[in-house]
């Protein structure tokens, strides 16, 4: 198992990629949602110290990668999960979503390894 320790400064960002499956009969659904995803889900987001977010899709599979840039990312996860409107957004998008049976405890989107990176 990789090891997601968080451990970044503001100076190098820590890279997440994750994935997670849409549901066929929901897609179109889910694009239509993120082309115009709510300005307060983007916010607290942003606030939530992540940066260089995108989602990518490809045979019904998701793949998202974003960079957290925070010191803290359990704290700042805990302060998304808190804020009401990513609340809503998210009870509208995970009955679009069909996550892994063999995701980790907690997990929604399951985390991937990063095999290979260069800037």
């Amino acid at each position: 198992m990789p090891d997601f320790t968080i451990s970044s400064s503001a100076q190098k960002p820590v890279r997440y990629g994750m994935t997670l499956r849409v549901r066929p009969e929901r897609l179109a659904e889910y694009k239509h949602h993120h082309a115009a995803v709510w300005p307060g889900v983007l916010a607290t987001i942003s606030r939530c110290h992540i940066r260089n977010y995108s989602i990518y899709l490809r045979d019904g599979v998701l793949f998202s990668y974003f960079e957290y840039w925070g010191d803290d990312f359990a704290a700042d996860m805990q302060r998304m999960a808190a804020d009401p409107e990513t609340q809503k957004w998210w009870a509208l998008m995970e009955p679009m979503q069909d996550p892994y049976p063999d995701r980790a405890p907690g997990e929604w989107w399951s985390r991937m390894e990063e095999v290979f990176h260069q800037d």
